[in-house]
């Protein structure tokens, strides 16, 4: 028996079984064994691993998205207006007669003479109050235009000639709302005593500058503060809810993304280009699994959840009273035709990370592809050796 033999029948057994075992052989990532058995490690959990199925699907179902109608419901503004410090203010006065304090007299017998005054606008100071000439300072905070006017024919009653008052708020600063962010012009918007809603607003701040799909919409209001996809405010009536004074509104370009490794056909950061979508799409988005690579069983989504959601899906798993996040693996395993149903209601989210295990013959594929090229090699020096 020539070396070469000898070396195929005495060393491709011990040879194969080294390299099978060999954690050296060049991969992508772990094997689909290797993430379920990295789960747990000398009795510690490290992550939560769960295969995707009907109560894995309706558990991250409950978890409703947020939204403005949630939040803060759908009332619309009180019709009439309340007057705050800051606020300018124009009064009007009519008398019923020339002659009077805010009338002239008829300079002919052929003219009526003046009846009204338009007093110069003012600000409302910071006393509250706003100067009528005969009436003196007049308190106006918290009141609305009506209740102002009345307040003001009071105080001129017995002085001018039945007076009649029209108030007026020309820029109510107290009853806008601000924009900020991408929008073609930020500022504070006006409300309107019809009243306004969160998609007319951002049409008089000019409408927003970035694409629908990367802008999110974030409301404060009364100490809360809730964000919404633009593509669901837009999409859905409901969520397009009425703006209310002091409203701040401010529109971020937020590109959501997902990551891709392993054996599928694009290992990339992949755009959503899209409010929201599903684990199906988002693999469907990564050209899908390769063919000859990939571990159809071996389909993981991988993102941190809620500690509330992974105590309802693995009641066992301990958390330290400092965390807030968990790192949670779902398998899918495409080998079952349900599998695609479920991924279809499964919503990826931003920063994910999706990865496709090798298929265990591909590793043995790289095991004798070594094989070979070492068995090659002797046979190279063996055949040197016999010409020399």
């Amino acid at each position: 028996m020539d070396v070469l033999q000898k070396f195929r029948v005495l060393g491709a057994v011990p040879v194969f079984l080294a390299l099978a075992g060999c954690t050296a052989l060049p991969s992508a990532g772990p094997t689909t064994m290797e993430v379920v058995a990295s789960a747990e490690v000398d009795g510690n959990f490290r992550y939560i691993l769960r295969d995707v199925d009907e109560q894995v699907t309706s558990i991250l179902s409950s978890v409703g998205d947020r939204s403005f109608i949630g939040h803060f419901g759908d009332r619309r503004p009180p019709p009439h207006q309340r007057i705050s410090i800051g606020d300018r203010v124009s009064v009007t006065i009519w008398e019923a007669a020339a002659g009077g304090l805010f009338s002239q007299p008829a300079i002919d017998r052929n003219s009526t003479g003046a009846r009204s005054a338009n007093i110069p606008e003012q600000i409302v100071s910071r006393d509250g109050s706003i100067t009528v000439p005969y009436a003196g300072r007049v308190q106006v905070t918290g009141l609305t235009t009506p209740e102002v006017e009345r307040r003001i024919v009071e105080r001129l009653t017995g002085k001018a000639i039945e007076p009649q008052v029209l108030v007026t708020v020309p820029q109510g600063l107290s009853n806008s709302v601000t924009v900020l962010g991408e929008v073609t012009a930020g500022a504070r918007v006006p409300l309107s005593v019809r009243g306004e809603r969160i998609l007319d607003v951002l049409a008089m701040a000019g409408g927003v500058r970035a694409p629908a799909h990367e802008t999110f919409v974030t409301l404060q209001r009364g100490g809360r503060t809730v964000s919404v996809p633009m593509q669901r405010l837009v999409s859905s009536a409901s969520e397009n809810i009425y703006a209310h004074p002091h409203d701040v509104l401010t529109i971020i370009r937020d590109p959501q993304t997902f990551s891709v490794f392993g054996a599928a056909g694009r290992n990339a950061v992949v755009p959503f280009d899209a409010a929201g979508i599903t684990l199906e799409q988002a693999v469907a988005k990564a050209g899908g699994l390769l063919d000859y690579r990939s571990d159809p069983y071996g389909v993981f989504l991988m993102r941190f959840e809620s500690v509330s959601i992974a105590r309802q899906l693995d009641p066992k798993f301990e958390t330290a009273a400092r965390d807030t996040r968990v790192p949670v693996i779902y398998r899918l395993n495409l080998r079952d035709p349900r599998s695609y149903f479920l991924a279809q209601k499964i919503r990826v989210h931003n920063n994910d990370m999706i990865y496709v295990a090798n298929a265990p013959l591909n590793e043995l594929n790289k095991v004798l592809a070594v094989f070979s090229t070492a068995a090659s090699s002797v046979s190279a020096a063996a055949v040197a050796k016999s010409v020399f």
